[in-house]
């Protein structure tokens, strides 16, 4: 039997021990209403359930279920979810995979403690992007090819100008401790920038607060805040196991 895994977290007590066997996380459910266990491995414990890899086949509303076990295990404590569709064919897998990424566990479990992510999404609607639209590239080869592709790449470099300048504004307002951002065009007159900020769990009400404040300074745009969720955008970047 394979093991189907979640996220990482920090090897907890069970019933005031530390034990070296897997146990059962009450109240949880896992990918097919499986039942999710925590299972130790060092100074963590990878929550997962068992999967029969020849009998199911991930869809589209597993993704969920995987997200829900996530979140419940983020508001107990410090999470490192791992990419949905995780699977470990053994005991022995699931252990290797955990001491060979030790040390990079370690310091993200540290660094993450008492951190929780926040969303931000601009939605720019503005007349004077509306040359910024998507450039069609002929599949003919010659002056029109290499004009059009100039003019792909200046619109690009445009609008991640844009985006950026926008960005240090947000950052201003909320004053994350780190930020993600990416920027993509949704339509012939507007671009969504799309910010991921990680905060101390402690100050997500202030930084909610903040979220009038924004819609007020960003002209023509339309601001929306969401969280917290678990840090998927702050993990190692060679351990990119986010959904």
């Amino acid at each position: 039997m394979s093991w189907y895994a979640y996220c990482l977290t920090e090897h907890r007590l069970s019933n005031g021990t530390r034990t070296r066997r897997p146990f059962v996380l009450d109240g949880i459910q896992g990918v097919n209403g499986a039942t999710v266990l925590s299972y130790p491995s060092g100074d963590f414990a990878v929550v997962v359930s068992e999967f029969d890899r020849a009998a199911t086949k991930l869809e589209e509303k597993h993704v969920l279920e995987h997200a829900k076990v996530v979140s419940v295990c983020f508001r107990q404590g410090t999470v490192l979810p791992f990419r949905f569709g995780t699977i470990f064919d053994n005991d022995e897998s699931l252990k290797h995979a955990v001491r060979a990424n030790k040390r990079a566990f370690g310091e993200s479990v540290a660094r993450l403690k008492g951190k929780a992510e926040m969303h931000v999404k601009v939605l720019v609607r503005d007349g004077a992007l509306r040359e910024l639209r998507d450039v069609t590239i002929p599949d003919t080869v010659g002056g029109e090819y290499l004009a059009k592709l100039r003019e792909k790449a200046s619109n690009d470099r445009e609008r991640q100008t844009r985006a950026k300048a926008l960005s240090v504004q947000v950052h201003r307002l909320f004053n994350p401790l780190e930020e993600e951002i990416s920027c993509k065009r949704v339509d012939t007159d507007g671009i969504l920038i799309d910010i991921a900020h990680l905060i101390d769990s402690k100050s997500i009400e202030k930084y909610q607060n903040r979220t009038s404040s924004a819609v007020k300074q960003l002209k023509n745009c339309e601001v929306s805040v969401s969280g917290p969720w678990p840090p998927y955008h702050f993990l190692p970047g060679k351990l990119r196991t986010v959904a």
